[in-house]
């Protein structure tokens, strides 16, 4: 039996994502569903709860996506979130126009009745809005719970069924008391235990590791060093030990000390069966010349593919691949609900080139449960805290022609500033750092010498959800010492 499951139907919203771990963080599973979900799909993740989501859609509109009545009109507890209380209202009788003013942003919430929905909450509070309809007429089963400004039926309830909807978007931390909101939905409504936790999936997924793979069996895991290929590796390794077999590629492009610190961590610590494809030469003699950074991407990606099969040829037995896949990636590339935000190369499928089944065990995981489930499984802090790094390394984080000299000299620069992070305790306040290395120079002075050198660029943003991004504010104590020793210590820079 699955576990108690809210299903959260996705009409499209930019915060589909977000309300899925706002759910999870409360330790409640969650599940993303699409709009044509049907009711014995929802018995089959044990669903106790339904969340509808925003969208960017007009319920009037003739595109809009619309959930089946029957599943309205189950017997279960349902949040309607701005479009998805438009949507349910309309449903059940009420009526939805387009708002004489639109509502984007903070905005004063009053409430007129605290309910179940609404308990705990201060009489005013500030809540985000992000709508241009509104809903106009409520049937005579609702009643309104809050309102704002320019909305009145900000938060409504029906009056004989667990129905419930808001205006605003409780799940985005601008909205002061949506955690509340949401644990109230959760506990109060749903009768939500609170139990689920990651650690209860992992013996699940090691037994559906065994049961796929079988006796005989071996699995390849391609290894780039990074979080969720590291947590897959471990988690096959502890499902089926030696017939794991990890591949790591070494393109030239990667930071300084990664080919490293895999070997270290996964050849010598948890003993793993690990083929190191020394392949520098390759990828570099391939990009010499070129410019575009949307070519440098299909070229890295396609030498990965050819080095990639070749060394997994050499491997006898084999006949799965192991992937990364998280469940954001399954979300924004459609796989699971309306609308495809972008695609990602590890969803849908392997390369024709590649004649392997697929393990995906992390496919129902978000980052931050990953890297807990890195933690359990005894993966070093190193590994686990890993910032994102892109699949075509350096070669993007370099602007123009990639050379092995450019390769070298961005390796240095970033790992300084990765080190000044670090050393200052700032490596987990901030979500992404890194340094770039533009296509120009600049005249300088070093010493009494005149100098025309590469500039480097520091990149660093902070982010809660891994959705939104905000510019890092390194101290400037901090900026001067990565800058200090990027100049004295890497030869080249101005």
């Amino acid at each position: 039996m699955p576990p108690a499951t809210i299903a959260i139907i996705d009409f499209g919203g930019q915060y589909v994502q977000l309300i899925a771990r706002r759910v999870r963080e409360n330790h409640v599973h969650s599940v993303v569903v699409a709009p044509d979900v049907t009711e014995e799909e929802l018995r089959e993740h044990n669903t106790v709860g339904l969340i509808l989501s925003g969208g960017p859609k007009s319920v009037y509109g003739d595109d809009a996506p619309r959930c089946r009545q029957e599943i309205i009109d189950l017997d279960l507890p349902i949040l309607g979130i701005c479009y998805g209380m438009q949507l349910a209202c309309e449903m059940m009788g009420g009526g939805v126009e387009g708002g004489e003013s639109s509502e984007y942003g903070r905005t004063q919430l009053e409430v007129i009745d605290h309910d179940k929905l609404l308990a705990y909450l201060p009489e005013s509070t500030a809540v985000w809005m992000s709508h241009g309809d509104v809903v106009q007429r409520l049937s005579s089963d609702f009643r309104p719970l809050a309102r704002t400004e320019l909305c009145p039926y900000a938060a409504v309830a029906h009056l004989s069924r667990p129905f419930y909807g808001v205006q605003f978007h409780p799940e985005v931390t601008h909205t002061v008391c949506g955690g509340q909101i949401i644990r109230n939905f959760l506990y109060e409504i749903c009768g939500c235990a609170g139990d689920w936790r990651v650690s209860s999936v992992t013996h699940d997924t090691i037994q559906a590791i065994r049961a796929q793979v079988g006796d005989e069996h071996r699995v390849i895991c391609g290894l780039s060093g990074g979080v969720d290929s590291s947590v897959v590796a471990a988690l096959i390794h502890e499902a089926i030990g030696d017939r794991l077999t990890c591949i790591f590629v070494d393109n030239g492009l990667m930071r300084n000390g990664e080919a490293g610190l895999v070997d270290d961590t996964f050849r010598n610590h948890f003993k793993m069966d690990l083929h190191i494809a020394d392949a520098a030469d390759l990828f570099l003699d391939k990009l010499a010349g070129v410019t575009d950074p949307q070519r440098k991407r299909i070229i890295i990606g396609h030498e990965f593919i050819n080095v990639f099969k070749a060394e997994a040829e050499r491997v006898h037995g084999a006949k799965f691949l192991a992937q990364g896949t998280l469940y954001p990636d399954v979300i924004e590339s459609g796989g699971e609900h309306a609308s495809t935000i972008k695609s990602h190369h590890n969803v849908g499928g392997l390369p024709e080139e590649i004649d392997f089944a697929l393990i995906e065990p992390l496919r129902s995981l978000f980052k931050d449960e990953v890297r807990q489930l890195g933690r359990e499984l005894g993966l070093p802090d190193e590994i686990v805290d890993r910032q994102p790094f892109p699949g075509p390394g350096l070669g993007v984080r370099i602007i123009g022609e990639v050379t092995p000299d450019k390769v070298a000299t961005l390796q240095q620069a970033d790992f300084i500033v990765r080190e000044e992070l670090k050393n200052a305790g700032l490596e987990r306040d901030i979500w992404q750092s890194f340094a770039v290395m533009p296509d120009i120079r600049s005249v300088g002075v070093m010493g009494d010498e005149r100098t025309y050198g590469h500039t480097i660029i520091i990149r660093a943003v902070t982010s809660e959800d891994a959705m939104t991004a905000d510019w890092a504010r390194i101290p400037y104590d901090v900026l001067e010492s990565m800058s200090s020793r990027i100049i004295n210590e890497v030869a080249g820079v101005n």
